[in-house]
């Protein structure tokens, strides 16, 4: 149930960078950078559901949260540079997500012990 609720999470924040993005004119480089990490959260959780091993699963969700980082990166940059004028909306989400991402790792890797 919990990665369910992390799949549809991270594909709702996807969506909605994806949107903010038709909006903004210019900084062709940082959209797309912001675009790129943004919608690899979502794709790299989905790829863990069918990982090969718990390693890989582990990993995974490793690459998401790095990229969920790199998203927060983007999004505290174009607002400092007055690209985008409210990101706390986003960066809330995106910080759910993280928690979300770092307790699953965890459990994982607690699981992986046993």
């Amino acid at each position: 149930m919990k990665e369910n609720k992390l799949s549809d999470l991270s594909m709702d924040f996807a969506v909605d960078i994806l949107k903010m993005c038709d909006d903004i004119k210019g900084h062709y480089s940082i959209v797309n950078q912001l675009e790129r990490s943004a919608t690899s959260i979502g794709a790299n959780i989905r790829e863990a559901k069918y990982a090969h091993s718990k390693p890989d699963f582990i990993s995974k969700l490793q690459i998401s949260l790095k990229e969920c980082y790199e998203t927060e990166y983007w999004l505290e940059l174009m607002q400092k540079a007055e690209i985008i004028s409210d990101t706390s909306n986003l960066m809330h989400n995106c910080g759910v997500i993280r928690k979300m991402l770092i307790a699953s790792i965890n459990t994982a890797k607690e699981n992986m012990d046993k």
